[in-house]
């Protein structure tokens, strides 16, 4: 906390005792703190992520590793889900450990839960890959990193998650599962995770400068993030929009497939799995054909869950409340701090159905009447509670 550096030895001791739980809730989350109020050199960011990588399991497959991650912080964006199979169904190995919601209504976690069990030991994981090639699994369920795991139940109530951190968290996982070629999907914007480019810049050099130093390939896509990402906000209403984009449904939405393929493409191009420029036609032949949606079927089927599901089931059975336009105009603006405050109102994560599926984007002409957005919540009280949060703050302004 005085900002004085720390050598591998002093940071592994730190490590190590918040994994064997020697050090207290109150001592870890001093620990948190201390990362946001002093940056830690690149030596640091190196000594931390591989102590937190040395104190868990390790996955450690013979056949090289590509994977994706998002830093989070923007509404929806649930692309991981569907690059995944997307690079899986051409053969590639891709393991993907995901975390729960620490900041947001849903993470990857928290939306595959709704699909298929995410909580699989270490030797269910082996296995699976082993048969298929890939898995979307909750990294808390397994001792990868154990010592990330814990800050983030003490980082969760605090709604704190320093960058530093953040680039350890994510960095500490790929060690332990191996990965050789990283994607880091790095959305930003005024009411997201990460406010600006410029901050946008200084994280990816970090990712990329800690990710050599593990021989980790890594590249970074910084791209601006106005609004969410599809229209879902929750974990059943985004998992309804990963399932509409892998399986081609007329209400898809577009944004979410294009940022998907996008990503897919350039991991492809990354691992040089083909040539610089065409690894989104790839991606896109394979989720066009069906493909990416047969090998996610393989992979949900392969956690335990239902592989016939179809998009429209799961978000089934919450009550809703429209929200509509008070005049007429232009959308200037979707803010992404209020939606998730009025979802985890709502009851998200926590509450699968729980959430806001958006009808508007920005720049889109709107009537006075017009739906806006749909609040769903399990229970009256959520809803309530949603209702009041939305009509506190806006989550759509409209301007001229």
């Amino acid at each position: 906390m005085l900002g004085k550096k720390l050598n591998y030895e002093e940071i592994y001791s730190i490590i190590s005792d918040i994994s064997t739980g020697k050090l207290g809730t109150i001592e870890t989350t001093y620990y948190v703190a201390s990362s946001f109020i002093k940056p830690y050199s690149l030596d640091e960011l190196y000594f931390v992520t591989k102590s937190m990588a040395e104190c868990g399991e390790k996955l450690n497959l013979k056949e090289r590793v590509v994977d994706k991650h998002s830093i989070g912080g923007v509404p929806g964006n649930r692309t991981t889900m569907i690059v995944v199979p997307i690079i899986a169904s051409l053969g590639l190995s891709i393991p993907k450990t995901s975390s729960r919601a620490i900041t947001s209504p849903s993470g990857t976690a928290d939306t595959m839960e709704v699909l298929a069990p995410v909580d699989l030991p270490v030797a269910k994981i082996k296995k699976i890959i082993g048969q298929i090639g890939a898995c979307i699994v909750w990294g808390g369920a397994v001792s990868m990193a154990p010592a990330d795991d814990i800050i983030i139940k003490v980082s969760k109530p605090l709604s704190l998650e320093p960058y530093d951190k953040m680039i350890i968290s994510i960095l500490a996982k790929k060690v332990a599962m191996g990965v050789d070629f990283l994607m880091i999907d790095l959305p930003y914007g005024p009411t997201a995770k990460v406010h600006s480019l410029k901050t946008a810049k200084q994280i990816a050099k970090k990712f990329v400068a800690v990710g050599k130093r593990f021989k980790i390939k890594v590249a970074v896509e910084m791209i601006e993030a106005k609004q969410p990402v599809g229209a879902g906000v929750g974990p059943a209403l985004e998992a309804r929009d990963v399932l509409r984009v892998l399986q081609q449904h007329k209400l898809r939405p577009k944004d979410l497939e294009k940022k998907s393929i996008y990503l897919a493409g350039k991991l492809l191009e990354l691992k040089g799995f083909c040539p610089k420029g065409k690894g989104q036609k790839i991606a896109e032949k394979q989720l066009k054909s069906l493909a990416a949606w047969q090998k996610m079927q393989e992979i949900i089927k392969a956690q335990g869950g239902n592989p016939r599901i179809k998009a429209d089931e799961v978000a089934l059975g919450a009550l809703n409340y429209e929200m509509h336009a008070k005049k007429a105009g232009r959308v200037v603006a979707i803010d992404n701090k209020v939606i998730e405050e009025v979802c985890v109102n709502l009851g998200a994560p926590r509450e699968k159905l729980a959430g806001i599926h958006m009808h508007c984007r920005v720049g889109d002409q709107v009537t006075k009447g017009q739906k806006l957005y749909t609040l769903y919540a399990q229970t009256d009280g959520r809803l309530q509670l949603g209702l009041i949060a939305a009509r506190n703050k806006a989550v759509v302004r409209i301007g001229r």
